[in-house]
Protein backbone atom coordinates (compact mmCIF):
# COMPACT_ATOMS: atom_id res chain seq x y z
CA UNK A 1 0.00 0.00 0.00
CA UNK A 2 1.41 3.37 -1.02
CA UNK A 3 1.10 6.67 0.83
CA UNK A 4 -1.41 7.87 -1.78
CA UNK A 5 -3.47 4.73 -1.20
CA UNK A 6 -3.45 5.45 2.53
CA UNK A 7 -4.70 8.99 2.10
CA UNK A 8 -7.57 7.80 -0.08
CA UNK A 9 -8.49 4.89 2.18
CA UNK A 10 -11.87 5.42 3.94
CA UNK A 11 -10.57 3.61 7.04
CA UNK A 12 -7.66 6.02 7.25
CA UNK A 13 -9.95 9.04 7.04
CA UNK A 14 -12.22 7.52 9.67
CA UNK A 15 -9.31 6.97 12.07
CA UNK A 16 -8.05 10.52 11.52
CA UNK A 17 -11.52 11.98 12.07
CA UNK A 18 -11.85 10.18 15.41
CA UNK A 19 -8.50 11.60 16.52
CA UNK A 20 -9.26 15.18 15.49
CA UNK A 21 -10.70 17.80 17.85
CA UNK A 22 -13.96 19.53 17.02
CA UNK A 23 -13.75 21.98 14.16
CA UNK A 24 -11.22 20.02 12.08
CA UNK A 25 -12.04 17.51 9.37
CA UNK A 26 -10.21 14.44 8.09
CA UNK A 27 -10.78 15.64 4.53
CA UNK A 28 -8.85 18.85 5.22
CA UNK A 29 -5.97 16.97 6.86
CA UNK A 30 -5.86 14.59 3.88
CA UNK A 31 -5.76 17.53 1.44
CA UNK A 32 -2.95 19.13 3.45
CA UNK A 33 -1.05 15.84 3.37
CA UNK A 34 -1.50 15.55 -0.41
CA UNK A 35 -0.18 19.09 -0.83
CA UNK A 36 2.81 18.23 1.37
CA UNK A 37 3.57 15.22 -0.84
CA UNK A 38 3.46 17.37 -3.98
CA UNK A 39 5.64 20.08 -2.44
CA UNK A 40 8.12 17.61 -0.96
CA UNK A 41 8.78 14.63 -3.26
CA UNK A 42 11.07 12.98 -0.68
CA UNK A 43 8.04 12.34 1.52
CA UNK A 44 6.83 9.91 -1.14
CA UNK A 45 10.03 7.91 -0.65
CA UNK A 46 9.27 7.38 3.05
CA UNK A 47 7.57 4.32 4.47
CA UNK A 48 3.75 4.53 4.44
CA UNK A 49 3.73 3.46 8.10
CA UNK A 50 5.88 6.36 9.27
CA UNK A 51 3.95 8.85 7.12
CA UNK A 52 0.61 7.61 8.45
CA UNK A 53 1.89 7.66 12.04
CA UNK A 54 3.27 11.21 11.74
CA UNK A 55 0.01 12.37 10.18
CA UNK A 56 -1.94 10.69 12.99
CA UNK A 57 0.27 12.40 15.60
CA UNK A 58 -0.50 15.74 13.99
CA UNK A 59 -4.22 14.94 13.97
CA UNK A 60 -4.21 13.81 17.61
CA UNK A 61 -2.57 17.09 18.62
CA UNK A 62 -5.05 19.09 16.55
CA UNK A 63 -2.26 20.70 14.50
CA UNK A 64 -2.18 21.15 10.73
CA UNK A 65 1.19 20.01 9.30
CA UNK A 66 3.21 21.70 6.54
CA UNK A 67 1.08 24.82 6.17
CA UNK A 68 1.87 28.56 6.42
CA UNK A 69 0.40 28.39 9.95
CA UNK A 70 3.67 26.81 11.07
CA UNK A 71 1.96 24.46 13.54
CA UNK A 72 3.90 21.30 12.66
CA UNK A 73 6.04 19.69 9.98
CA UNK A 74 6.35 16.27 8.36
CA UNK A 75 10.03 15.93 7.48
CA UNK A 76 11.67 13.11 5.49
CA UNK A 77 14.93 11.82 6.91
CA UNK A 78 16.95 8.63 7.00
CA UNK A 79 16.41 6.46 10.05
CA UNK A 80 18.72 3.44 10.23
CA UNK A 81 19.22 3.62 6.46
CA UNK A 82 15.51 3.83 5.66
CA UNK A 83 13.53 6.91 4.68
CA UNK A 84 11.02 7.72 7.43
CA UNK A 85 8.84 10.71 8.29
CA UNK A 86 9.78 12.72 11.36
CA UNK A 87 7.09 14.75 13.11
CA UNK A 88 8.30 18.16 14.25
CA UNK A 89 6.44 20.85 16.14
CA UNK A 90 6.56 24.42 14.87
CA UNK A 91 6.79 27.52 17.07
CA UNK A 92 3.08 28.31 16.79
CA UNK A 93 2.15 24.69 17.38
CA UNK A 94 4.20 24.63 20.58
CA UNK A 95 2.55 27.87 21.74
CA UNK A 96 -0.86 26.33 21.09
CA UNK A 97 -0.08 23.19 23.09
CA UNK A 98 1.30 25.14 26.07
CA UNK A 99 -1.72 27.45 26.18
CA UNK A 100 -4.00 24.41 26.44
CA UNK A 101 -2.59 23.64 29.88
CA UNK A 102 -4.79 26.32 31.42
CA UNK A 103 -1.95 27.28 33.77
CA UNK A 104 -0.32 29.87 31.52
CA UNK A 105 -1.93 33.30 31.03
CA UNK A 106 0.54 34.50 28.39
CA UNK A 107 3.53 33.07 26.56
CA UNK A 108 5.63 34.41 23.70
CA UNK A 109 9.13 34.63 22.25
CA UNK A 110 10.93 37.60 20.72
CA UNK A 111 14.17 38.45 18.95
CA UNK A 112 16.64 41.06 20.19
CA UNK A 113 18.63 43.09 17.65
CA UNK A 114 21.82 45.15 17.89
CA UNK A 115 20.21 48.57 18.33
CA UNK A 116 17.53 47.45 20.80
CA UNK A 117 17.79 48.26 24.50
CA UNK A 118 18.05 44.90 26.24
CA UNK A 119 18.95 43.91 29.78
CA UNK A 120 18.31 40.77 31.78
CA UNK A 121 19.56 39.16 34.94
CA UNK A 122 19.03 35.78 36.58
CA UNK A 123 19.46 35.07 40.27
CA UNK A 124 17.66 36.38 43.36
CA UNK A 125 16.43 39.58 41.67
CA UNK A 126 15.74 38.50 38.10
CA UNK A 127 14.42 40.91 35.51
CA UNK A 128 14.13 41.31 31.76
CA UNK A 129 13.84 44.62 29.89
CA UNK A 130 13.53 44.95 26.12
CA UNK A 131 12.87 48.14 24.16
CA UNK A 132 13.06 47.60 20.39
CA UNK A 133 14.81 50.31 18.37
CA UNK A 134 12.20 52.28 16.39
CA UNK A 135 14.46 54.58 14.38
CA UNK A 136 14.94 52.31 11.36
CA UNK A 137 17.10 49.25 10.79
CA UNK A 138 17.51 47.49 14.15
CA UNK A 139 20.66 45.63 13.12
CA UNK A 140 21.37 41.91 13.23
CA UNK A 141 19.79 39.50 15.72
CA UNK A 142 21.84 38.90 18.89
CA UNK A 143 19.44 37.03 21.20
CA UNK A 144 16.10 35.28 21.39
CA UNK A 145 14.06 35.07 24.58
CA UNK A 146 10.82 33.47 25.74
CA UNK A 147 8.53 34.66 28.54
CA UNK A 148 5.62 32.96 30.29
CA UNK A 149 3.27 34.37 32.93
CA UNK A 150 1.28 32.14 35.27
CA UNK A 151 -2.19 32.31 36.75
CA UNK A 152 -0.75 32.84 40.22
CA UNK A 153 1.03 35.99 39.08
CA UNK A 154 4.45 34.41 38.70
CA UNK A 155 6.46 34.44 35.52
CA UNK A 156 9.55 32.93 33.95
CA UNK A 157 11.88 33.75 31.11
CA UNK A 158 14.73 32.20 29.18
CA UNK A 159 17.34 33.97 27.02
CA UNK A 160 19.54 32.34 24.37
CA UNK A 161 22.30 33.90 22.30
CA UNK A 162 22.69 33.23 18.57
CA UNK A 163 25.65 30.83 19.19
CA UNK A 164 23.43 28.86 21.60
CA UNK A 165 20.61 28.79 19.04
CA UNK A 166 23.05 27.58 16.39
CA UNK A 167 24.31 24.82 18.66
CA UNK A 168 20.73 23.65 19.21
CA UNK A 169 20.05 23.78 15.46
CA UNK A 170 23.07 21.59 14.73
CA UNK A 171 21.77 19.00 17.21
CA UNK A 172 18.39 18.84 15.46
CA UNK A 173 18.14 15.64 13.44
CA UNK A 174 16.15 17.42 10.73
CA UNK A 175 18.51 20.39 10.36
CA UNK A 176 20.44 18.82 7.47
CA UNK A 177 17.32 17.99 5.49
CA UNK A 178 16.70 20.37 2.56
CA UNK A 179 13.07 20.37 3.69
CA UNK A 180 13.84 21.32 7.29
CA UNK A 181 11.84 24.32 8.58
CA UNK A 182 15.19 25.69 9.78
CA UNK A 183 16.01 26.49 6.15
CA UNK A 184 12.86 28.51 5.44
CA UNK A 185 11.65 29.67 8.84
CA UNK A 186 14.80 30.27 10.87
CA UNK A 187 13.26 33.01 13.03
CA UNK A 188 10.31 30.88 14.12
CA UNK A 189 12.47 27.82 14.72
CA UNK A 190 14.83 29.91 16.86
CA UNK A 191 11.85 31.15 18.87
CA UNK A 192 10.65 27.57 19.23
CA UNK A 193 14.09 26.55 20.50
CA UNK A 194 14.18 29.09 23.33
CA UNK A 195 10.52 28.38 24.11
CA UNK A 196 11.29 24.66 24.35
CA UNK A 197 14.07 25.37 26.86
CA UNK A 198 11.67 27.50 28.92
CA UNK A 199 8.98 24.80 28.86
CA UNK A 200 11.22 22.51 30.92
CA UNK A 201 10.42 24.65 33.96
CA UNK A 202 6.78 25.60 33.35
CA UNK A 203 3.86 24.23 35.41
CA UNK A 204 2.38 22.12 32.62
CA UNK A 205 -0.11 19.26 32.86
CA UNK A 206 1.03 15.69 32.19
CA UNK A 207 -1.02 15.66 28.98
CA UNK A 208 0.66 18.81 27.65
CA UNK A 209 4.10 17.43 28.57
CA UNK A 210 3.31 14.24 26.65
CA UNK A 211 2.15 16.25 23.66
CA UNK A 212 5.33 18.34 23.67
CA UNK A 213 7.37 15.13 23.85
CA UNK A 214 6.09 14.21 20.37
CA UNK A 215 8.45 16.83 18.90
CA UNK A 216 11.17 15.39 16.66
CA UNK A 217 9.96 11.80 16.89
CA UNK A 218 9.60 9.05 14.31
CA UNK A 219 7.00 6.34 14.81
CA UNK A 220 8.10 3.37 12.77
CA UNK A 221 5.36 0.91 13.67
CA UNK A 222 1.77 1.47 14.70
CA UNK A 223 -0.75 -0.39 16.79
CA UNK A 224 -3.85 -1.58 14.98
CA UNK A 225 -6.00 0.43 17.39
CA UNK A 226 -4.07 3.58 16.61
CA UNK A 227 -4.71 3.57 12.89
CA UNK A 228 -5.86 1.23 10.13
CA UNK A 229 -4.22 -2.17 9.72
CA UNK A 230 -0.98 -2.13 7.79
CA UNK A 231 1.48 -4.96 7.08
CA UNK A 232 3.79 -5.87 9.96
CA UNK A 233 2.17 -3.54 12.47
CA UNK A 234 1.86 -5.34 15.77
CA UNK A 235 3.25 -2.64 17.98
CA UNK A 236 4.59 0.85 17.73
CA UNK A 237 8.02 2.15 18.42
CA UNK A 238 8.98 5.76 18.95
CA UNK A 239 12.43 6.82 17.84
CA UNK A 240 13.04 10.08 19.66
CA UNK A 241 15.77 12.56 18.94
CA UNK A 242 17.42 13.32 22.25
CA UNK A 243 18.71 16.83 22.82
CA UNK A 244 22.29 16.80 24.08
CA UNK A 245 22.65 19.38 26.84
CA UNK A 246 25.19 22.11 26.36
CA UNK A 247 27.32 23.64 29.08
CA UNK A 248 24.60 26.15 29.98
CA UNK A 249 22.03 23.42 30.50
CA UNK A 250 24.45 21.39 32.59
CA UNK A 251 24.82 24.37 34.92
CA UNK A 252 21.04 24.78 35.07
CA UNK A 253 20.68 21.11 35.93
CA UNK A 254 23.04 21.58 38.86
CA UNK A 255 21.25 24.62 40.21
CA UNK A 256 17.72 23.70 39.17
CA UNK A 257 15.41 26.13 37.39
CA UNK A 258 17.01 29.01 39.27
CA UNK A 259 15.59 31.90 37.26
CA UNK A 260 12.07 30.54 37.43
CA UNK A 261 11.80 29.88 41.15
CA UNK A 262 13.09 33.35 41.84
CA UNK A 263 10.79 34.84 39.26
CA UNK A 264 7.73 33.22 40.80
CA UNK A 265 8.65 34.61 44.20
CA UNK A 266 9.82 38.04 43.03
CA UNK A 267 7.40 40.99 42.95
CA UNK A 268 9.58 42.65 40.32
CA UNK A 269 7.56 42.89 37.10
CA UNK A 270 8.86 42.49 33.59
CA UNK A 271 9.56 45.88 32.02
Amino acid sequence: MTIMDLLNDPKMKSQIQRALPNGMSAERIARIALTALRMNPQLQECSPQSFAAALMTSAQLGLEPNTPLGHAWLIPRKNHGKMEVQFELGYKGMLDLVRRSGMITAIFAEEVREKDEFEFEYGTNPYLKHKPYLGGDRGKVLFYYAVATFKDGGYAFKVMSIPEIEEARKLSQSANSPYSPWNRFYDEMAKKTVLKRLCKYLPLSIEVQRNLAQDETIRTQIEADDILDLPNENEFEVVEVEEIPGEEEKEEAKEGPFPNKALRESPTPLT
